[in-house]
């Protein structure tokens, strides 16, 4: 998919591996002028360093400082904000254990910065967006905010919060003109979901057969597979679209409520 995004600038969080650099690639492939931001600047700097357009900042999505800190350099160096990715986010891989079992500390861990993270970048970046009158969020949410998973009670439940998040925030910001939407990845190959299914030593890699037997492809997604739904959402033409959760899981959910 090509897109033109001269002009734009974007943050991406969580932009260092995985889906959130594979967005902030595409996003300066097509002409954005990108900061990458993660917890770890030199992280950052090093994901930055292989797109012409690329910059890097240190942002912890659970610090308010920092967050306020990354937003006004942004806007003070390009005087504009145009596409805001909250990508940033955890799960647990110690803690797959039912709720009656999962540690207060790592659902504090997890909320903090799937949920209320993303909630403060929004919050912060939306100031900037109502006033040059438009913009884009879009919020990395989870099938699993779409449907019960077991063994995840905190994940869950930080996904479904961003999932009705998406939702007001795009009531809210529609009539300023920025535009909210979200992506629903499923199973995405990623160094995370490698420790936990799809390497040799997987922590869970003997249930990786069943759980691909109820995805119609047969297989994980890709980053690229879900940064080109980014890269739809952000695009100038897809002017309409608010409010909405565009689910990339190779149909996993499509048969969810009648084979699993």
């Amino acid at each position: 998919m090509t897109s033109d995004l001269t002009g734009r600038v974007a943050l991406v969080t969580g932009a260092a591996r995985g889906i959130g650099q594979a967005i902030a690639d595409r996003f300066a492939a097509s002409g954005a002028a990108v900061y990458y931001t993660d917890l770890v600047l030199d992280d950052a700097r090093a994901a930055a360093a292989r797109a012409p357009t690329g910059r890097a900042l240190k942002l912890d999505v659970t610090n308010p400082a920092d967050i306020a800190a990354a937003v006004q350099q942004v806007v003070a160096e390009s005087a504009r904000l145009d596409i805001l990715v909250n990508n940033a986010g955890v799960n647990t891989m110690a803690h797959r254990v039912t709720i009656d079992e999962f540690p207060r500390a790592e659902w504090d861990r997890i909320l903090a910065v799937d949920l209320t993270g993303l909630y403060e970048m929004s919050r912060a970046v939306a100031a900037v967006m109502r006033r040059q009158k438009g913009g884009r969020i879009i919020n990395i949410a989870s099938i699993a905010g779409l449907v019960p998973l077991r063994l995840q009670c905190a994940f869950v439940a930080a996904k479904a919060g961003v999932v009705n998040l998406t939702k007001a925030t795009a009531l809210e910001l529609g009539p300023h003109g920025v535009l909210t939407n979200a992506i629903a990845p499923g199973s995405t190959l990623t160094d995370g979901t490698r420790q936990l299914f799809y390497g040799d030593d997987g922590l869970f890699k003997e249930s990786v057969k069943r759980m691909l037997d109820h995805v119609p492809l047969g297989r994980p997604g890709t980053v690229d597979e879900i940064a080109v739904a980014a890269l739809f959402l952000a695009d100038p033409e897809n002017s309409y679209m608010n409010g909405h959760v565009l689910t990339v899981d190779g149909g996993w959910t499509a048969g969810y409520t009648r084979d699993f």
